[in-house]
């Protein structure tokens, strides 16, 4: 899921991808988003954007002498699961693109789109910063760190830090993978209470009589919560993002590298009470759920990157079959009912009963011409007795050769 730094490089793409177009006609919506119509149509206008925590606006302002006379219009953005913007050509616009900005100039003409294949993401028509959320944790890090110490009695803060973590009027813009690096980062158990991890900070003051600088490098060495909600975000940024703009496939690579906890082969996860999945190292803390096993993460090494979703061949164990398989031909000659095959006749028979056919076929004149009559009625009789039962107790069923009619 997009989240603070991710919405940041989105506002910044739209900024510098449209800062020379400019757009004109209306704006157009796809007829599968739920989402409302944008009614907004001028023959010129230029888009800006601003980021806010897990929020995006666009500012749709008209250029002077357009048609018709208006003021400038604001959609703001909440990105969902997959929400993101693309400027493409304006006649190959993307398969989930739910809303569309076309130019005019300069030509070839382009469409800025908004793109959510999940379709979990949302716009306000003439909106604003959703008043429940709290100060951005990457543009407004004073507010934000004020905002939280001058409100730890808020029942937020009873919960586990990990869900403390996920709650936008205090955290805007944290999201699940950040709130794993920073946790972890610190050593602090995603199930300690909030309020525990949280007042220590209130006290926490850097020596006087340290210059600006030092007190500077004191804190980037020595970071605290609030400060790695900040610091940890401004380094994705720093990575150029995991999904905007053309090079998709590289900056994910990057972000991937850069993750020490989230998702990372050899850690624990745990769900929260909110189904949100924490992934953590060591003990997960007093708050954990109950009956709520953490199970480590394994992922294949790095240096094998052909092997993803497969399973390696050469380390998978093959499956023994059953003790009956390792007989070959035995079932397809217990199903045989020819006598003349002497092969399948001896193959149903014991040892012992074997012997004792032998026996009485060689005291017989007629053995060099083939087996009597009489006794391929009684041969075929077991056969038919095994393939049906499974086992034929031969010595019950085979009469002394003495008795054998000739």
């Amino acid at each position: 899921m997009p989240e603070g730094p991710e919405l940041h490089l989105a506002s910044c793409y739209v900024n510098t991808m449209c800062k020379d177009l400019v757009f004109a006609g209306r704006v157009e919506k796809s007829v599968v988003s739920r989402n409302p119509e944008v009614p907004f149509e001028s023959s010129a206008y230029r888009i800006t954007a601003t980021s806010r925590g897990k929020e995006v606006r666009l500012t749709l302002s008209p250029l002077p002498g357009a048609h018709p006379p208006q003021a400038p219009l604001d959609l703001v953005f909440r990105f969902g699961m997959s929400g993101s913007f693309q400027l493409v050509p304006a006649d190959a616009p993307p398969k989930h693109a739910h809303l569309r900005f076309y130019t005019i100039s300069p030509l070839p003409s382009r469409a800025l789109c908004f793109v959510d294949i999940r379709r979990f993401g949302h716009w306000e028509v003439q909106g604003t910063w959703q008043p429940g959320r709290g100060p951005c944790i990457l543009m407004e890090y004073e507010k934000f760190r004020e905002n939280v110490l001058q409100n730890l009695t808020d029942k937020a803060f009873d919960k586990p830090i990990c869900e403390a973590l996920l709650d936008q009027k205090f955290f805007n813009g944290i999201g699940n993978y950040l709130r794993a690096e920073i946790l972890h980062r610190l050593k602090i158990p995603p199930f300690e209470k909030a309020r525990t991890v949280l007042e220590a900070l209130k006290h926490r003051k850097l020596n006087p009589e340290l210059t600006l600088s030092k007190k500077v490098k004191a804190k980037l060495e020595n970071p605290d919560l609030l400060e790695l909600c900040h610091l940890v975000p401004m380094e994705v940024i720093r990575l150029g993002g995991k999904g905007y703009g053309p090079n998709r496939e590289d900056d994910f690579s990057t972000f991937r590298a850069w993750l020490r906890c989230y998702s990372v082969s050899g850690m624990s996860c745990l769900r929260d009470r909110c189904g949100r999945t924490i992934w953590f190292q060591g003990d997960p803390g007093p708050l954990a759920p109950k009956g709520g096993k953490s199970r480590k993460k394994h992922v294949k090494e790095k240096s094998i990157p052909d092997v993803t979703d497969l399973e390696d061949p050469m380390s998978t164990p093959k499956k023994k079959g059953p003790t009956r398989a390792r007989k070959p031909g035995k079932k397809s000659q217990k199903g045989s009912l020819d006598p003349e095959a002497k092969g399948n006749v001896e193959s149903t028979r014991g040892r012992k009963s074997q012997h004792r056919l032998k026996s009485s076929a060689a005291a017989s004149p007629e053995n060099d011409l083939g087996v009597p009559d009489g006794k391929k009625q009684l041969v075929t009789q077991v056969q038919t007795g095994r393939a049906r039962k499974g086992k034929v107790n031969s010595k019950a069923r085979l009469p002394p050769p003495s008795s054998l009619p000739p």
